[in-house]
């Protein structure tokens, strides 16, 4: 199932009850969410902080609501330089270098102490550890992660003359399948696209599927490089590009990530691109069946991670710093683990989640969830350097600039790229 070995069962949590004396006393943990006030998810996470305050009454654990993944690094580094940060956050796991250098955050090493925590952090998968450690340190515990997966309308795959349990498996089936399913009226006006590629919000992390499955790798472990004029990036680019301007079964344009599953919902797009994150929210809007499915591969099958670590801030004291450990290790036991991906659509994080009776028997009645799962040993890191938020802009504009049709794939790229050398150059 994945890349690497791990500890069958790796992630019991034998031993974490035990208190440690730093904890002994009444510690409070402020914690940053990226949500914004109200909706299923807070009551979820207030349901969490009320149930280990039940097991642990020495701890108060304290949700933030933040907005927004951006809104809460903005707020959390923010708090760091006043010198009033949360005790913990979930916080993109693209942000671990940026955390890093602004000194915010502590790894997690100096808390493991037992072969039982050991076990613990050898139980994630190894796929989403890639943008939790870097320099033979863990800086980030997965929670809420993702991959970018393929969802389709059976419906139009029916009416399309298509088999409905049969996604598109490579880019030749994509663009055929594609043509099928998009339809215009007789002034000429497209009602129905193929396929929807969302470019606005996140454009790097889509794109990255389509990088990924040409062979290229946009970064290098240590996030001081990047690679964007590899021959498979500019591939990748003229294929989306491709999409819509030669196949012309893809908007043109920007995308909107935010209205996607609206118009997916709406049936004005067969299959769309986006998180797996979205599964719970498509399960409960689509009032057709409809299927999920790994991305169709190119010269391979890909994807990146994406979703949220938890990070610890250095800023909190001894005893904050080891209660949110307490916390963050029995949030991510593989009942809960489990219990969030089922309520969220999240990928649970441990192989041991998918082995408990809730997930075994969510996966029977809602095959689905299995998906993003079984990709993970196709996945990659997803895109994160140093300087993260100002190389990601840049390369953001590179893309959209070439699907807006104002530089050439190679060109934009190319610019992309110089832009990125200047600011990491520092770096290395």
């Amino acid at each position: 199932m994945d890349r690497r070995e791990f500890l069958a069962g790796a992630t019991a949590l034998a031993g974490v009850a035990a208190t440690s004396p730093a904890v002994a006393r009444a510690a409070e943990v402020s914690f940053f969410y990226p949500v914004a006030v109200g909706g299923p998810i807070t009551k979820l996470i207030d349901t969490y902080a009320a149930d280990f305050e039940k097991e642990n009454p020495n701890i108060k654990v304290r949700p933030i609501y933040a907005g927004t993944y951006q809104e809460t690094i903005v707020k959390a580094l923010t708090a760091h330089k006043s010198g009033t940060p949360p005790v913990t956050s979930v916080l993109l796991s693209t942000d671990m270098f940026t955390l890093i250098d602004e000194d915010a955050i502590v790894p997690f090493d100096e808390f493991i102490t037992t072969d039982a925590d050991r076990a613990w952090l050898r139980g994630f998968f190894p796929a989403f550890m890639e943008n939790s450690q870097t320099g033979g340190k863990t800086w980030g515990i997965p929670f809420q992660r993702s991959t970018v997966v393929q969802y389709w309308n059976k419906d139009l795959f029916r009416e399309a003359g298509l088999d409905p349990e049969k996604p598109p498996q490579t880019w030749a089936e994509l663009v055929e399948f594609a043509q099928k399913l998009t339809k215009r009226d007789a002034a000429g006006t497209t009602t129905q696209w193929g396929v929807q590629i969302p470019s606005s919000g996140f454009p790097y992390w889509l794109f990255q599927g389509l990088s990924t499955q040409a062979g290229a790798i946009l970064a290098n472990p240590l996030g001081n490089r990047t690679d964007f004029t590899n021959a498979g990036v500019v591939e990748a680019l003229q294929f989306w590009i491709d999409l819509a301007q030669k196949h012309r079964v893809h908007p043109t344009g920007i995308v909107e990530w935010g209205t996607t599953p609206r118009d997916f919902f709406e049936r004005k797009v067969a299959m769309m691109w986006t998180t797996t994150g979205n599964l719970t929210n498509v399960r409960t809007n689509a009032k057709f069946p409809f299927g999920v499915a790994m991305l169709p591969a190119g010269k391979r099958r890909g994807s990146p991670t994406g979703g949220g670590n938890f990070y610890i801030s250095k800023k909190a004291t001894r005893a904050q710093q080891e209660a949110a450990f307490r916390f963050i290790r029995w949030i991510t036991t593989p009942e809960r683990a489990a219990q969030w991906g089922i309520d969220t659509g999240y990928v649970a994080v441990s192989p041991a989640a998918y082995e408990t009776a809730a997930m075994k028997a969510y996966a029977t009645e809602f095959p689905p969830a299995l998906v993003a799962r079984d990709q993970l040993p196709h996945a990659v890191a997803e895109f994160s350097t140093r300087e993260n938020q100002r190389v990601t802009k840049v390369f953001n504009d590179g893309l959209q600039a070439a699907l807006l049709g104002s530089k050439p794939p190679a060109q934009a790229m190319a610019d992309a790229q110089a832009e990125a050398e200047r600011i990491l150059r520092p770096y290395r």
